[in-house]
């Protein structure tokens, strides 16, 4: 367990900033979002140091990006200039990656950090409801309906992904 802030921001960083890109879609806003967690969390690292900071972290990104997201209906977003040099060809991890992030920008925050904590962080039911501070049936029905809609939204990404049979 990190002893001190310095070095859990260290070592933590990284897995809260891909989080933070998962829950905004955008790098900028994942890094604003991870530098204003971080910010509550000093302020509260006394008390938190003791339990488990990163899932304070997590709660506070998830509360935060929701907040954001009330105030903040239309997303900014700044297309970068097209380069002329040849680099290697990486366009179908590329459009696999585009495909997911546009994907979860069409669930409501709550379903889309159900599925980020879920299947990206690899949490269990359980600890997503304590993250996002919810009971496991509402993990559980926001995940289902979240993977309900990708499926519809976005047929290509679960077509390798076996079918439930029918009961």
């Amino acid at each position: 367990m990190p002893e001190t802030f310095h070095d859990f921001v260290v070592h933590r960083t990284p897995a809260l900033s891909r989080t933070a890109y998962l829950l905004t879609g955008d790098h900028q806003l994942a890094e604003d979002l991870l530098q204003a967690a971080l910010a509550r969390t000093y302020r509260h690292w006394r008390r938190i140091r003791g339990g488990d900071p990163e899932a304070y972290v997590r709660r506070v990104m998830y509360h935060q990006q929701v907040s954001w997201w009330r105030r903040r209906r239309v997303a900014e977003r700044l297309e970068a200039e097209p380069t002329d040099r040849v680099a290697a060809d990486h366009t179908d991890s590329t459009a696999l990656r585009m495909a997911l992030t546009a994907a979860l920008q069409q669930l409501t925050p709550r379903q889309r950090a159900v599925i980020v904590l879920r299947f990206y962080e690899d949490l269990t039911e359980a600890r997503v409801a304590e993250v996002l501070g919810c009971s496991v049936g509402t993990v559980k029905r926001h995940g289902h309906d979240a993977l309900r809609r990708l499926r519809l939204i976005a047929p290509d990404l679960v077509d390798g992904t076996p079918e439930r049979s029918p009961r």
